[in-house]
Order: structure tokens, then sequence, then C-alpha cells
């Protein structure tokens, strides 16, 4: 029986083009994504990193003025249908689950997310959750086991009485290592909104 569900973020709530920022980088002449921007890119989103240090990186290898980095790294960032929270907010409201987030974000995504929704919005969202967990804040990231342990332990859940709703199936399948039920929603076939519809929840 599933007691706990722990949602992604980007492509569950928010939407997501997930070739933005690489459209956008090229336009700004990096075509070439290389092991070292890769290393630097997950340290920043597992804070190991400032963003000062991260928007650093970038401007001294390829020049990039600051604005226009900052702009392309939150081109994968749209729009968040309104739909999506009030499905949310009344699966809150039922008290049926204990809910939880669970997203690899940075500081830059999580602060263009908060600007672009507005407080209101992004203040109902978080509220929808018991706890509220970014990679850059736990210093862990999807799909290391890890970062699945750490949510188990700090909230006392049992791995097959929680349901984790992920886009990638990389994430999912690590999530399933540790005996917790996964649903990889698929964006442009699935949305969140059919939870019940898709999985045997009851």
């Amino acid at each position: 029986m599933i007691k706990n569900i722990i949602f992604d973020f980007g492509d569950i709530f928010i939407n997501l083009d997930k070739q933005g920022t690489y459209k956008a980088m090229a336009a700004l002449g990096v075509t070439k994504i290389t092991d070292e921007m890769v290393t630097v890119y997950q340290n920043y989103e597992k804070g190991l990193m400032s963003t000062n240090a991260f928007i650093a990186f970038f401007h001294d290898k390829f020049r990039i003025p600051n604005d226009k980095l900052i702009a392309a790294w939150n081109a994968v960032l749209l729009d968040f249908p309104r739909e999506r929270l009030d499905f949310l907010k009344k699966l809150a409201k039922s008290k049926k689950y204990r809910l939880f987030l669970l997203s690899n974000t940075n500081d830059l995504h999580i602060k263009w997310v908060q600007n672009s929704l507005g407080e209101d919005f992004f203040g109902e969202f978080k509220n929808c959750f018991e706890q509220f967990y970014l990679s850059h804040e736990i210093h862990f990231r999807k799909p290391d086991v890890e970062i699945y342990e750490f949510v188990l332990k700090e909230n006392n859940l049992i791995a097959n009485e929680t349901l984790f709703v992920d886009d990638l199936q990389e994430n999912t399948a690590a999530a399933n290592t540790l005996g917790i039920h996964t649903w990889n929603l698929i964006p442009e076939q699935d949305d969140v909104t059919e939870l019940f519809v898709k999985n045997q929840l009851d």
C-alpha cells in the first residue's frame, strides 16, 4: 500500500525544453560539451560550488557575459500549468499521502522559477510538500542511490510504501534498486494529473 509519494519537479510540474540550454549556449559559440563542463555542472547542481564560481568558470573559459550566460542556463525552464498545481493542492489537502519533492535543481534555476511563478504561486506549490528537497541544498543528486537513501532515512519511509515519480528512466531505475515503486512519467504522453489513472493507488 502506497503511503508516500516523492515527486520530481522538472517535466513533472514545470515544463522543460531539455535542449533549451544547449541551443542557447550554441548560439553563444559553445557547441561542444566537455567532460570538464559536465563535472562543473554536476558539482554546481550538488551545491559543491557557488553560483559565482559556476558563472566565473564559463565566463573565463568562453568570455560569455554573465547576463547572457544566466539567460542561456535558464533557457531550459518553461511554464508551470495551473491545473497541475490545482491537482497537487487537492492531493495535499486529502492528507492521504505524505508528499515530498526531490529535484536536481541548482540555485540559478530555483531563483528563476521563484521570480517567474511569483511568490504566491511558488509558495502554494512548496507548501503542498512535507519536505522540499533540492539537490544543491542537500548535496546529493539523482540518479545516485544515496539521494534516495537520504530521503527514506530522513523521513522514516518504507521503500515499498513509497512511489517515486520522475521523467528520467535512469532516475526511476535507481530508485527501483531500493524497492521504491516508480512511475517513469513520459512528457508529451503522460501528465502528473493522471497519477491515479496511470498508477494503482488506493
